[in-house]
């Protein structure tokens, strides 16, 4: 796939990368986010809808029309399917799916990037609690359905929120930077009935990328598979989700290349 005129200047350039250095400034993703809020943005919904052949029969469409681009951005449906089967642990969002298992040495490779497992959590213990688990990374396009869901029924019995620079989450920055060690994340250690302990952490991208986690006291944390959790406002977003070893059983087509 050709990257974008824009990303190559971004990312391949010496004053395109200057240009990058300001725009993932904290500033410059707040002024961002305010105009894709705000109703000046209104004129960027149907071009969008158009540009990207989104199917609108089963969205909520408000009576007055969307308020702004992040008020379609974060559109809700308007009946949500989950699959409740029981031993089924499902799918947090729809997106692409990369599995991957994790490896003694804490490293695991994706989309052709080096990540640290403990530069993800920032937690040396949980990185030692999920050493040869497994990774389910799914990245959510820009076009499709920016909701999600907890996976399966549990408690909540940790939280944690980081702050990092905002990146596009392209292939052409993942050959450059570091891209999720850098992104701001947050995540939730889930106690669950079935499957052990599990972690589901949101990742935000260039250039606003904003995480919007709905709150959930720990000591009223009880959650249910298919409950949504949040949603992401513009920007192309990651889930990451991490399962102790043994705690499931992939199908081993998942496992080839």
């Amino acid at each position: 796939m050709r990257e974008s005129f824009v990303l190559c200047f971004l990312y391949k350039t010496v004053f395109g990368r200057m240009i990058l250095k300001f725009l993932v400034q904290p500033g410059v993703s707040h002024i961002a986010g305010k105009f894709l809020s705000s109703s000046l943005s209104r004129w960027l919904v149907p071009y969008y809808i158009w540009k990207h052949k989104i199917d609108m029969d089963d969205i909520e469409i408000p009576p007055k029309g969307f308020s702004s681009f992040n008020d379609f951005f974060i559109r809700k449906r308007r009946i949500e399917c989950c699959d409740l089967t029981q031993g089924h642990l499902i799918s947090p969002c729809d997106g692409l799916l990369t599995h991957i298992r994790i490896k003694k040495d804490f490293v695991f490779m994706i989309k052709n990037t080096r990540f640290y497992l403990e530069d993800l959590l920032e937690d040396h213990k949980l990185t030692k609690a999920f050493r040869n688990g497994a990774a389910l990374i799914f990245r959510l396009s820009p076009a499709g359905y920016h909701r999600y869901c907890y996976m399966a029924n549990g408690r909540i019995r940790n939280f944690r929120k980081i702050q990092g620079k905002l990146h596009c989450v392209r292939p052409i920055a993942l050959r450059t930077v570091p891209v999720f060690v850098q992104n701001s994340r947050e995540y939730q250690v889930i106690e669950t009935d079935q499957f052990g302990t599990m972690i589901q952490m949101e990742i935000g991208a260039l250039l606003v990328g904003k995480i919007k986690n709905y709150s959930q006291p720990l000591d009223q944390g009880d959650v249910n598979a298919g409950e949504e959790k949040g949603y992401f406002e513009f920007g192309g977003s990651t889930i990451l989700v991490l399962l102790k070893e043994n705690a499931i059983y992939f199908n081993e087509k998942l496992y080839e290349r």
